[in-house]
């Protein structure tokens, strides 16, 4: 009965972890990153920013990231996530609020460095907090939670943050306060959670918790993992570039400013309705591969007819790449997570390794895609859905060497 009313209490708890889990990837990684691309015309004119320096600038946050994706998921196996993400919120908070101070280029573009830094620290523990509490169809339903909750602050972001919240508080500045006290907040509850309810899976002859060298060291050695992470390079970076330009560019071709966010929110609105569904069916269909394939490929395709057509039909494309963003992401993690030797105790640096060849695309995809502006307003997307067709192609070379979960084979 002890044994039975402790297990119900940990559930409880985990219930309640992987709320506060969602909350953080809305509030924290996602709203505030996402604030920026809807607020670059106020920003642009403000600082007197041109197309290209506006792409560097959405690139740096991406580039930050290559210095802490890694680093962040090792300090979190090494040190647990409860204090990683208690810390990584409250200086997340204060670098993301220095945003609003900037007043030139180069101030801009060295707080989005440092808010990049820390942003990158955060979807890889929330995911080993997954890895950690939850196994089998219940681990692949709480990456979809993390992931709908990144989907949600994506769409709010680019919806609320310049049509709403920059009249409302006046200026993008104070948007951007806004959203740096908020994570802040979300340090808190983080600090006062208590520790994992179970020992996180071992691999053989491998300490409970890792050094950091240690932990690199095994997780370099696993093939999947550098196969999906160089496929979310190719995916990955399509969808940054693609995010960034799409707001400017609509605009530019002649659509309201509100019409060109809610296009935006439109992308991140049905990839939020789709992220529970999509991490559903890879358990359905017993195979994750399939349904990494099937997306990467809509994703390619709504971003390559972007570069084709006009009116209504861009409504059409803009939901079609962004239908399976959030989903994707879900059930990538969880593939990632059941490769064999990763588990829950190398989940962190395993995803921080993807995360890492993520930023790589994520950094050049943007200012690399605005340049090709010069020959004409499309030509970024014929470029951006081209990478996305390599990460397609990345994912068959997959192995099948993923742990087994208790309802399907991963691959």
């Amino acid at each position: 009965m002890a044994e039975i009313e402790r297990d119900s209490g940990q559930s409880r708890h985990g219930l309640r972890i992987l709320i506060l889990s969602g909350i953080t990837a809305t509030f924290a990684a996602a709203a505030p990153t996402m604030a920026l691309p809807v607020l670059f015309a106020e920003i642009a004119e403000d600082l007197g920013l041109s197309l290209v320096q506006i792409g560097a600038v959405w690139g740096t946050a991406s580039f930050a990231g290559l210095f802490t994706s890694l680093l962040g998921g090792v300090i979190g196996d090494r040190f647990g996530t409860r204090r990683t993400l208690s810390a990584a919120c409250l200086l997340l908070g204060l670098a993301g609020a220095s945003r609003g101070l900037s007043n030139s280029l180069a101030t801009l573009t060295a707080t989005v460095f440092l808010t990049g830094l820390l942003t990158a620290a955060i979807p890889m523990n929330l995911h080993k907090v997954c890895a950690t509490w939850f196994t089998g169809m219940r681990l692949g339903r709480a990456n979809a939670v993390v992931s709908g909750g990144m989907a949600l602050g994506f769409m709010l972001g680019s919806l609320a943050s310049a049509a709403f919240l920059s009249p409302w508080l006046g200026g993008w500045r104070h948007v951007l306060y806004l959203y740096g006290a908020t994570t802040v907040l979300l340090s808190v509850p983080w600090a006062l959670t208590r520790a994992t309810p179970r020992q996180v899976d071992q691999v053989p002859g491998e300490p409970a918790t890792p050094s950091i060298r240690r932990s690199l060291a095994h997780v370099a050695r696993l093939r999947n993992v550098w196969v999906l992470g160089v496929a979310l390079l190719g995916i990955g970076g399509s969808i940054q570039g693609l995010l960034g330009y799409l707001p400017l560019y609509l605009r530019g071709i002649g659509w309201p400013a509100t019409s060109a966010d809610a296009a935006l929110a439109g992308f991140h609105g049905i990839s939020l309705l789709a992220v529970f569904p999509l991490a559903m069916l890879s358990d359905r269909v017993r195979s994750r591969r399939k349904v990494l394939i099937a997306a990467a490929l809509a994703t390619a395709c709504g971003i390559g007819l972007l570069s084709v057509v006009d009116g209504v039909v861009i409504w059409i494309a803009v939901l079609m790449a962004g239908v399976v963003r959030d989903g994707f992401m879900s059930v990538f993690v969880t593939t990632l997570t059941e490769v064999e030797g990763v588990g829950a105790a190398y989940a962190g640096t395993a995803l921080g390794l993807a995360l890492t060849l993520y930023r790589i695309g994520a950094l050049i995809a943007p200012p690399l895609g605005n340049s090709l502006a010069a020959y004409g307003p499309r030509s970024p997307f014929l470029l951006w859905a081209g990478m996305a067709l390599v990460g397609l192609a990345m994912l068959s070379f997959l192995r099948r060497e993923t742990k087994p979960s208790s309802c399907s084979s991963p691959l």
